[in-house]
């Protein structure tokens, strides 16, 4: 890989290989086969050059085509490059914004910008020995006269002073006049999160002091959340540019204005004094770095500010307490139009059980299921009213700050709860109820948060204890890293997770193919594509003597079987080690018409309890064994067949337990109404049923097909785990992932 300078005077093709041919931008997409083929363009825009590890970087720059080739399509002919390793330093210090270039060995991506900066869809990502880069210097125009050139310094000069950043003058809180635009700053002592107006605008409030002593509200109205000032703690630093002093309530009032513009800091003393903002472009200097610090000392030295933080972790949370709780999301779910649910998870573990709330998985985005040592970890917090929205904005994997949320001690009102979940008298729950009442909200935090960095350190502890508890898993597990989603700001550390302990140099794609099979290998790849895009989706059915892989049968299959079992009214003779009877169900909504069904009940498998009875239902339809299996344990759905009962066809499940469903292999299994053997046993389960009734018991997988690809070559990859495990982490297409 290398970066190549051409002659003056000679096209960025003068020294490219004869066998590379040219495709226009336009016609890029990320199946595309990019084997000897370049793409041309003017750099537009450099990023800086981003340190990964100690040898490694990474740059990212905007290409646009400017010649003919650009009309051969009308799409977007600007794109992102993603340069990485000794090529993007080279790049960095070579390549000016300006220059033609022309690229080759490059693959292809889809853009996971998109949506934000409204280029081209895809992206082009440049590592390996084969990324090149052909340079053609752009020089810059001859003046025509010494008039133009004295012109042009002229114009030069001018445009020095203009954008040269101005020095702002800044208002003491006790020196504001009414109806004057200032600038100002501030000590946070109380916030609201931006909230929908009555308007097109959203609406933040807060109140902030400074040496002065004097409390100023503050009250700000912008389209866009982004524009608002980003507070995360009683306490942050706030700078505003061009606020207007209002009176309101006999009280000044500050309110933004044309050109308004905020910009906001943490407020801890000996902290990084990193700005907050969503301008691309701000005035910061020393003296507005000495500003803050001062701040923060004085702050500190009062009483303002509450002595105890509202923000609690989980294994500190009280019952009927209120508090604000920093988390990361692992899961949502829409309950209803006025709820939803968000699985969130802080390291720590509460020392209260936590309420269980039942969804439809069809409706979570994330993981649905976890490690059982995870979910002892995780709350389920019901957002309500006003905050639904902007939750069903959130996703998986950020970290968020929840203010003023409540713990709600054997709260029985929950959403979701069905028939067959029990009531759990003496267990938290966790509400954000509606309003902005004491700064009630959810902010989503960067990573760079201090407050992040510790919930990061508690979830790495966590982690560990299960990497030493579980060793088996070490090597399985895999963590997902991305890249800064931009690249064009400052300067941004970036660092590759991983859980796996070993030494193993990373390797090409290619060269994996290459190798031997049995060997273990580590690779720094992209995730082109996956499959299935829901987690559900990825459970399937696993037998272990055949090992045969098979779907869940689809619901509408299910109940199509056992609604053609019920009309079966063919005489049969019961087992005469079962007792016989019937159940009474409703047969239609108003209740009036009730319904016989036949059930037999297996005398050597009774136990004391009545729910550990085995039960043989015969004449119910899918709906109506569910009702039935809510109240009782270990039903097996028969029908008659040749004067005898019988399982019915192992397309179904053969054995409901509460809410779960078992299936058994039909190549596998030599299904029969056997005299159950008591012999030795102690309890009843899936495993003691299937072995009785004759069935190899289906296992629960999670199968997920990942394409991967380098600079190389491209690779299918198949992700295999027991549902009973728990893959860490959940990835888009076009990710940076390092899998080993």
């Amino acid at each position: 890989m290398a970066v190549y300078i051409l002659s003056e005077g000679s096209g960025p093709g003068s020294l490219v290989p004869p066998h590379l041919t040219r495709i226009p931008i336009s016609l890029l997409s990320p199946g595309i086969n990019c084997t000897n083929k370049t793409v041309k363009g003017k750099v537009i825009h450099k990023g800086p050059l981003v340190r990964v590890e100690a040898d490694d970087f990474i740059l990212k720059t905007v290409i646009k085509e400017d010649d003919a080739m650009e009309s051969v399509c009308s799409q977007k002919t600007s794109i992102n490059i993603v340069i990485f390793g000794a090529l993007a330093e080279s790049f960095s210090h070579r390549v000016s914004t300006g220059d033609v270039v022309l690229l080759s060995g490059f693959t292809v991506g889809k853009s996971p910008t998109a949506n934000k900066d409204k280029l081209h869809p895809c992206n082009l990502l440049l590592s390996g020995d084969d990324a090149c880069v052909y340079v053609s210097k752009q020089k810059p125009p001859h003046p025509r006269s010494p008039l133009v050139s004295k012109r042009s310094s002229l114009i030069s000069a001018e445009g020095s002073r203009m954008v040269k950043a101005p020095k702002y003058t800044y208002v003491r809180l006790d020196e504001l006049k009414n109806e004057s635009v200032v600038n100002v700053y501030g000590v946070v002592v109380f916030f609201k999160q931006p909230f929908k107006s009555r308007g097109t605008d959203y609406c933040s409030s807060l109140k902030i002091t400074d040496q002065s002593e004097h409390k100023v509200g503050c009250t700000i109205f912008c389209e866009r959340l982004e524009d608002h000032p980003k507070i995360f703690h009683t306490g942050d630093i706030v700078r505003m540019h061009r606020v207007k002093v209002k009176i309101y309530n006999n009280s000044l009032t500050l309110v933004n204005t044309s050109g308004f513009s905020v910009v906001t800091f943490h407020g801890t003393v000996g902290g990084a004094v990193e700005p907050r903002t969503s301008s691309k472009t701000f005035h910061f200097d020393e003296d507005d770095r000495r500003t803050v610090e001062e701040l923060r000392s004085w702050a500190a030295s009062q009483t303002l500010l509450p002595s105890v933080s509202a923000a609690v972790p989980l294994s500190a949370v009280q019952p009927s307490a209120y508090f604000d709780l920093t988390c990361q999301l692992l899961a949502k779910a829409t309950v209803d139009t006025t709820c939803t649910l968000l699985r969130v998870w802080d390291g720590t573990r509460c020392p209260h059980p936590l309420l269980k709330v039942i969804v439809d998985p069809n409706v979570t985005e994330g993981p649905s299921s976890f490690s059982k040592q995870k979910e002892s970890l995780i709350a389920n917090v019901l957002v309500y009213d006003n905050h639904v929205e902007f939750a069903r904005q959130l996703k998986p994997g950020a970290f968020l700050r929840i203010y003023n949320l409540r713990a709600i001690l054997g709260s029985t009102k929950v959403p979701g709860l069905t028939c067959s979940q029990p009531v759990e008298v003496g267990h938290l729950a966790f509400h954000l109820h509606g309003g902005t009442s004491y700064g009630r909200g959810i902010r989503v935090l960067p990573e760079n948060s201090p407050d992040v960095q510790e919930v990061k350190r508690v979830m790495e502890e966590f982690l560990q204890e299960q990497d030493d508890e579980f060793p088996e898993l070490n090597d399985s597990e895999l963590v997902w890293s991305t890249p800064p989603e931009f690249l064009d700001g400052e300067a941004v550390d970036c660092q590759t997770v991983k859980t796996c302990r070993h030494q193993l140099q990373p390797v090409t794609l290619s060269q994996v193919k290459q190798s031997d099979a049995g060997q273990v290998h580590h690779v720094r790849v992209q995730l082109r594509s996956y499959e299935p895009h829901r987690l559900h989706q990825a459970l399937k059915l696993f037998c272990s003597r055949c090992t045969s892989i098979q779907d869940i049968p689809d619901d509408e299959l299910v109940a199509a079987i056992f609604s053609e079992a019920s009309k079966c009214s063919e005489a049969y003779s019961p087992p005469p080690w079962a007792l016989s009877g019937h159940v009474d169900l409703a047969g239609d909504t108003s209740g009036a018409q009730q319904l016989s069904r036949s059930v037999h009940i297996s005398t050597k498998l009774m136990t004391e309890g009545k729910t550990d009875q085995l039960i043989f239902l015969m004449g119910c339809t899918l709906e109506e064994t569910c009702h039935l299996a809510a109240t009782y344990q270990n039903i097996v759905p028969v029908s008659s067949s040749g004067g005898q009962l019988a399982l019915l066809d192992l397309s179904v499940p053969f054995l409901f337990r509460g809410r779960k469903r078992y299936y058994g292999c039909k190549r596998c299994s030599e299904a029969a109404l056997r005299e159950p053997s008591t012999e030795g046993m102690q309890m009843i389960d899936e495993k003691i049923i299937a072995e009785a009734l004759g069935v190899q018991l289906l296992q629960l997988v999670l199968l997920m097909k990942l394409e991967l690809q380098d600079a190389t070559d491209t690779l299918d990859v198949f992700l295999w785990k027991h549902a009973g495990h728990w893959v860490r982490g959940w990835v888009q297409p076009g990710q940076v992932t390092t899998p080993s």
